[in-house]
């Protein structure tokens, strides 16, 4: 007896793209100790800060940073979390945008840009001068956690060239 397997159909839209590219490197399995570091370090990130600020910051940060597999999680997450589509639209033209987001996302996303970018080589006085006027010494400090940790995922991610497309929100907890 014969088994025929019968391929399932497959979707035409998904077939005329690109192909998808595979990792380069499994991190995690090839450096374990420090990727344990980086879920340590996430998770103390995480624990202070409000949780639709954080995903928006680590989106923020990913944009600017061109790591598609972050863009995917993020995103995700935070639609899962109830955060809405539109504000996630116009993240990339927040300054544009600003009635999307209130003053203190605005200055959070403001300090996401200047650590992440630092072409100039420091966060410039009038930026971290507005984000402390929304957030108290600890706040702030929090805050700047949250930005060093998503840009160490970011350059992980993308020097390791993580596989967008995968993530299931909530297969992550914090």
């Amino acid at each position: 007896m014969t088994t025929t397997t019968t391929a399932a159909p497959q979707d035409p839209a998904q077939a005329a793209r690109a192909p998808e590219q595979p990792p380069r490197l499994a991190f995690a399995e090839r450096h374990p100790e420090f990727y344990k570091a980086m879920i340590g370090l996430e998770i103390a990130a995480s624990k202070h800060v409000d949780p639709t600020l954080y995903e928006l910051v680590k989106i923020r940060a990913s944009q600017i940073n061109n790591c598609a597999f972050c863009l995917d999680m993020h995103t995700k997450d935070a639609l899962a979390a109830g955060e809405s589509v539109e504000r996630i639209v116009q993240l990339s033209a927040w300054r544009e945008s600003r009635h999307f987001y209130t003053e203190r996302e605005l200055a959070a996303l403001a300090l996401t840009e200047a650590v992440t970018v630092l072409t100039d080589g420091f966060v410039p006085d009038e930026v971290y001068a507005e984000a402390a006027r929304h957030f108290d010494e600890t706040g702030l400090a929090h805050l700047v956690g949250a930005i060093v940790t998503i840009n160490a995922w970011n350059r992980i991610a993308v020097t390791c060239r993580f596989t967008p497309g995968h993530h299931t929100p909530g297969a992550y907890k914090r």
